[in-house]
């Protein structure tokens, strides 16, 4: 089993601090993930700076609109030349195909299925379907459309991994968010797994940030989740 590969969430809001992220964890991180807050603070100049530097960038944009929106957005990103692109899985299988379309194949499409922010109830109130609703059939029927659509993965919490790689095997790249080292503060995070569940569940990619970021040491704390990602493979 190849482990998964580790992304640094730069959850920060300036260039200034993004930047002093990388820096310090120059030689132990290669992949970037650059999310609404900082791009809608420092646009396409960040992702240039993050490629001069030959780093790989995860823009996690999660877009959402008609077909041809998404299309010519996914255009532009893949033109900034950035790895992996989120789009939400519930615009539907048109919309996922016209982001596919758009970003061509150097970047990678990812369908956000169900944010880990959310709990049973809270999504069943969200998409009306009564008083609790099974999370994994969800996740699980959002994957089909990315599948149907061409994209390269999806976007799921760890607890509905093992499901996702049994049923679509390697044709979708689940990347997982909501990692938590054990002992971690979840933050607002519901759904929650710890690294090496992930990457032994079938995580092609895990997304690492304020559980490293804010930790007491987080070049050790980066350390260690590395090793105890690589020691599952």
């Amino acid at each position: 089993m190849t482990p998964p590969r580790l992304i640094m969430a730069l959850d920060v809001p300036t260039v200034a601090e993004a930047l002093e992220l990388v820096d310090r964890f120059e030689g132990r991180c290669d992949f970037y993930k650059v999310g609404l807050e900082l791009f809608t603070a420092a646009g396409p100049s960040l992702v240039a700076s993050l490629r001069a530097r030959r780093l790989d960038v995860f823009l996690d944009l999660k877009l959402h609109d008609i077909p041809n929106t998404v299309r010519q957005a996914a255009r532009r990103a893949a033109a900034h030349d950035v790895r992996l692109l989120t789009v939400h899985a519930s615009g539907g299988e048109a919309m996922l195909a016209a982001a596919v379309d758009g970003a061509g194949e150097r970047c990678g499409i990812l369908a956000v299925t169900v944010l880990t922010s959310l709990e049973p109830a809270e999504l069943a109130a969200a998409w009306g379907r009564g008083p609790w609703i099974d999370v994994r059939a969800e996740v699980l029927r959002l994957a089909e459309f990315a599948d149907a659509a061409g994209a390269h993965g999806i976007v799921c919490s760890g607890m509905e991994l093992a499901a996702v790689v049994q049923k679509f095997g390697g044709r979708l790249a689940p990347l997982v968010p909501g990692i938590r080292p054990a002992g971690a503060a979840p933050h607002d995070q519901a759904r929650i797994v710890t690294p090496e569940f992930a990457a032994a569940e079938g995580a092609r990619y895990l997304i690492i940030g304020r559980a490293v970021t804010e930790a007491e040491d987080p070049l050790a704390s980066w350390d260690s989740v590395a090793v105890a990602v690589a020691s599952v493979g």
